[in-house]
């Protein structure tokens, strides 16, 4: 169909209306929404008549009465245009339903790039000369057995590329087989759920934790248990007193997230112990295990796993591009036949040049290369940024002190609502998000999640500071 004549729903030969009235009332509709809009061309009776395989006289007659009524000018040799200087009633507003989460709807996570925005790495500083290179040699050799259906497991090179990075970076002993490449860290929770887990099954969740973890796990039916979190990560003890019988554990051992504390060997040693004597799983979400900036990072949770209970989490939105959609997930060895049967009937597989590319910029060094910039540039940028920030608003809000991590949380020195703030910040172009967003079972605590990642200097920070103060 031409431009214009594909706004038009197409005709119904059971109609009681006849087709020349059908056809009056679509152009009057299209028209009456803004489909078609005053000046616009629309096809000539003879180009109408050939593409809907009608009689001429049936398309004149619906043509007729339209410029009768003033909605179509025919204008000879020039064609047919709708009436120039023709105001259309406008549509009656529906309003948008108000969401009714707790969360803001656009919170997790905003396609956009706001100061502070959580979620983000450094984006100014990604090598993008290297990955167009490579994209483009992915691209010039791909083979027609490229372009099949890709494994729904992942592309067996890439597998294979994580599970070598794994052992290296994070202690984790694993073969390719036990990895499963996702679109992330919803899909991979997804994945878990349908394959260890049943609706009416307790998972403890770290509390404050990661609201869409709890969201996700609503929709499963299943029951999220907050556990508390205290300087030395979940607290394991609470949640034996809270949920002995819990199916799985979902915890952030390198960085809670939001809070950034490490969870203490002692604990690491006594959630292990828990889930091998109640046969219960511990799902490790090491979303940005790598950038500790006190010591080197510390050992996955699961390299201590004697009992294979563990599986492990990864991403790559935090170390490279949120927009590449890839993570991966590692489970036990005794698991993979059933996740195979789950990823097979659930999963469609990630697209295999994007795999290709990544696997690429592992297997060259890239990989390696960018997490270590990436961890100097953000230790010094989260100083700065923490310096800026602390000379503008030291009197209205504390910074923690962290190890490692991607954002800072400033804690109000008075009491002050979180939300309203991050509510304020939002209209203003700001982002954060509200540390009692975080938290289940009350409001909690009230504190600033700010990230620092593309913050470039203390006078930026400064800056955004002094917008901050305005709002407080």
């Amino acid at each position: 169909m031409t431009v214009a004549a594909s706004k038009i729903s197409p005709l119904d030969p059971t109609a009681a209306e006849p087709f020349y009235r059908q056809i009056y009332d679509r152009f009057r509709g299209a028209i009456a929404s803004g489909l078609l809009k005053p000046g616009d061309r629309i096809p000539s009776a003879r180009a109408l008549t050939k593409e809907l395989g009608l009689a001429r006289g049936t398309i004149e007659a619906a043509y007729s009465l339209l410029a009768a009524e003033g909605y179509i000018l025919a204008r000879g040799q020039a064609g047919t245009i709708v009436t120039p200087g023709l105001k259309p009633r406008a549509p009656v507003a529906i309003p948008t339903p108000q969401s009714r989460s707790g969360i803001a709807a656009a919170s997790f996570r905003p396609d956009s790039i706001l100061p502070f925005q959580m979620g983000l790495p450094a984006l100014d500083m990604f090598p993008r000369k290297i990955w167009a290179r490579l994209g483009a040699r992915c691209v010039r050799a791909m083979q027609p057995s490229d372009m099949v259906h890709p494994s729904v497991y992942g592309l067996p090179a890439l597998r294979a590329e994580i599970a070598a990075y794994l052992q290296v970076s994070r202690g984790i002993n694993c073969s390719p087989s036990q990895i499963f490449v996702t679109s992330g860290y919803r899909h991979t929770i997804e994945l878990i759920g349908h394959a260890l887990l049943k609706a009416g099954d307790r998972v403890w969740l770290e509390n404050p934790g990661y609201p869409p973890t709890r969201e996700l796990l609503g929709h499963m039916n299943i029951a999220a248990v907050p556990v508390p979190v205290d300087r030395e990560g979940i607290d394991v003890s609470d949640g034996i007193k809270l949920a002995l019988r819990a199916r799985a554990a979902v915890v952030t051992p390198a960085h809670q997230s939001p809070l950034c504390v490490s969870l203490s060997l002692a604990r690491r040693l006594a959630l292990l112990d828990w889930a091998a004597r109640n046969n219960a799983w511990v799902i490790e979400d090491d979303y940005d295990g790598e950038y500790r900036y006190v010591s080197r990072p510390l050992p996955a949770l699961k390299s201590l796993d004697r009992d294979g209970r563990v599986l492990y989490a990864g991403t790559f939105s935090k170390v490279l591009l949120p927009s590449i959609r890839l993570a991966y997930l590692v489970v036990p060895e005794t698991e993979i036949e059933r996740f195979e049967q789950i990823t097979q009937a659930l999963a469609g597989g990630s697209p295999e040049l994007t795999q290709a590319l990544v696997t690429a910029f592992i297997r060259e060094g890239h990989f390696a290369r960018h997490i270590q910039r990436m961890r100097k540039l953000y230790a010094e940028r989260r100083e700065a940024t923490a310096a800026g920030l602390d000379s503008v608003l030291g009197k209205h809000m504390r910074i923690d002190s962290q190890p490692g991590g991607m954002h800072l949380i400033l804690r109000p020195q008075a009491r002050r609502s979180d939300r309203r703030l991050v509510a304020r910040m939002q209209e203003e172009g700001l982002y954060g998000e509200a540390l009692t967003d975080w938290t289940m079972g009350g409001d909690g605590a009230s504190a600033l999640l700010l990230n620092f990642t593309n913050i470039a200097s203390q006078r930026t920070a400064e800056i955004l500071g002094r917008r901050i103060l305005r709002l407080i």
